[in-house]
């Protein structure tokens, strides 16, 4: 029995060491090939070669970029550009700090592959040292336990003098404090639903579990994806469950365990055998977020019908100050900048709700509209210009390009449009509500050089399925309601987004070749995701996004089209309420048939 442990021992070994090595020539490979597309691209030109014709529009607003004063498109936008010679300089200057930036890209890009390298190769050498450990234990007996969290298991194993000898050549205060957090944790375990169940109010109150397996977790909070069943996406949820079936092993493979009687050939074999992750059938975890995280995972025994539970419990410690800070916001300026084509009637809706939120509530805001095309573009200038001799309000600007629309390139122009320093920009679309408090919420939510602020906004649904017809809908105001019928959080969506210029600019901006719809928030929400700035995730109550019908242009790519239509049946009602309009001629059929059988009932009661 031993012979047959040892080689199948053996056999995982290797194949743990040809799988790294795979693992590992993939990621060299992939190393060589950035290395040799940075060489590429970051080679000097030819002195000799020709710079490409570019057209540099010209976005020059008040002298200094003074936000106080209105911006003009000067004669460059949309066409044309400086003459002479420096054209090409500022040319060069924009080539210069493209490559610039591309090649920190691509640095940074290296420096994450070596990173997941690294990681790999800990974490094979920490299932290496399991399986170690493992044979060392049906040799040499079991190695001792190591780390705090060791220390407190076999503290928490000894029972009331368990505190006292951890503390043993420690201070008494070290000592005092060890005891104390023995006896929260000890108190957490205790008070959690892990061997006794507790009285709830409802079935409301039930915390739901998931269950897992090796590759696979199935979960009722399904989340972004969507998906009832998914691997592992998120890096903590990863190691969160691996760590939980490592540490699962060791306790298996360390002690023999204890069946009542038994100790035939059953409880021999039992004893002999090893534990691996093959071994592991499934478990189901769920957490108390006041308490901690229960984690039950079973193996497959020596005999068939035989099975091994391990029950784990990560408590939660208590309450710890990290930060005691006055936030100043009295002095954040927002530069809002909203990519337009036509769609003037929505512009007017958006600039009713800009003059109550932005100017007379704020007052700290600039608003910056790049324009795509020459239609309607006088309609939009008289809109703004009402606006501000309404309000006395000077702190617009608009800019116009004669080309076909692209909301990253509009957005990425009017971002590099501001000459005023480090400006707080809040992308964002022409049907898109929001109100004061999101202001304040942008502002707190977001620090130069540190995080950037992605708001989950609230998506509202058609108001004529909502409320059952046209003459129905009431204002806009009393339609911003938060309920599973009227509306959903746009968890997929990435295109409003708060960030300083500063950071916008280093990262390298938008893609603008990106054409029409989709695509280009995601493509920087993943920049920002792949550097070290804190990307602020969360659900906005200030921020919604109107209901209008979307049409699909056939020019799109499948990707996008997809995209789109995907999006476009999101927003027109619940589940619930497209089954019903599905059946609605199964109910209107059961009504009428209803109806016949409630007359001779009145007519009885008569």
């Amino acid at each position: 029995m031993r012979a047959r442990v040892c080689v199948r021992a053996m056999m995982l070994r290797r194949g743990l060491l040809s799988w790294a090595s795979r693992v590992g020539g993939v990621l060299v490979l992939v190393c060589c090939t950035l290395s040799l597309l940075y060489v590429m691209n970051c080679s000097p030109p030819h002195p000799d070669a020709q710079l490409p014709g570019h057209t540099l529009p010209s976005l020059g607003g008040a002298p200094g970029g003074a936000p106080g004063a209105p911006r003009r498109p000067r004669a460059g936008v949309g066409g044309g550009g400086p003459p002479g010679g420096q054209s090409y300089q500022l040319l060069l200057q924009e080539r210069e700090e493209q490559h610039r930036l591309h090649i920190s890209s691509l640095k940074s890009q290296i420096s994450q592959l070596k990173e997941a390298l690294q990681e790999r190769s800990l974490q094979l050498k920490g299932v290496q040292e399991t399986l170690d450990r493992a044979s060392s234990s049906r040799g040499g007996g079991p190695p001792p336990p190591q780390g705090p969290a060791a220390a407190a298991a076999a503290a928490a194993a000894r029972g009331g003098g368990g505190a006292a000898a951890v503390g043993d050549g420690v201070p008494g205060g070290a000592r005092s404090q060890q005891a104390d957090l023995q006896e929260f944790l000890a108190s957490q375990l205790s008070r959690a639903e892990v061997s006794v169940g507790a009285r709830l109010a409802s079935e409301y109150a039930v915390a739901p579990f998931q269950s897992f397996t090796l590759q696979r977790v199935y979960q009722l909070e399904t989340g972004l994806t969507r998906h009832p069943e998914e691997k592992p996406v998120r890096r903590d949820r990863r190691e969160e469950l691996g760590e939980a079936l490592e540490t699962a092993l060791l306790a298996l493979n360390a002690a023999p365990p204890r069946r009542p009687g038994g100790r035939g050939g059953a409880a021999a074999a039992a004893a002999e055998k090893v534990y691996t992750p093959s071994d592991f059938v499934e478990g189901i975890t769920r957490t108390e977020k006041d308490k901690g995280t229960m984690y039950e995972l079973t193996f497959r025994g020596a005999a068939k019908r035989d099975f091994r539970r391990m029950v784990l419990f990560r408590p939660f410690g208590p309450l710890m100050k990290v930060k005691n800070e006055r936030v100043d916001t009295s002095n954040i300026p927002i530069n809002i900048v909203v990519p337009l084509a036509r769609r003037t009637d929505t512009f007017k809706q958006f600039m009713q709700n800009f003059k109550e939120v932005c100017v007379r509530q704020d007052g700290l805001v600039h608003l910056t509209v790049v324009y795509f095309g020459k239609e309607q573009v006088e309609e939009v200038r008289s809109i703004l210009e009402n606006t501000s001799r309404e309000e006395n309000f000077k702190n617009y600007t608009l800019i116009q390009l004669d080309e076909e629309f692209s909301r990253g390139r509009g957005l990425d122009l009017g971002a590099r449009a501001w000459k005023g320093g480090n400006v707080l920009l809040f992308f964002c679309d022409v049907d898109i509500y929001f109100n004061a408090d999101f202001l304040t919420t942008c502002r707190l939510n977001t620090l130069p050089g540190k995080k950037v602020f992605y708001p989950v906004l609230f998506s509202q649904y058609n108001p004529t399925l909502i409320y059952g017809g046209p003459d129905h809908i009431p204002p806009v105001q009393q339609q911003l309601v938060i309920k599973k019928d009227t509306g959903f959080w746009r968890d997929f969506g990435y295109g409003m987004t708060c960030q300083y210029r500063s950071d916008f600019v280093n990262i390298g901006g938008f893609d603008v070749d990106i054409k029409g719809w989709g695509g280009e928030d995601v493509h920087l929400y993943r920049k920002y995701l792949h550097s070290n700035l804190l990307v602020v995730r969360a659900p906005s109550r200030g921020l919604f996004h109107l209901w209008h019908e979307k049409h699909c242009a056939d020019e799109l790519r499948p990707d996008q089209y997809r995209m789109c239509m995907q999006t476009k049946a999101m927003n027109e009602a619940s589940h619930g309420q497209l089954g019903m309009l599905l059946f609605r001629q199964e109910i209107q059929a059961h009504l009428r048939q209803q109806k016949p059988a409630a007359k001779p009932q009145k007519m009885t009661k008569a």
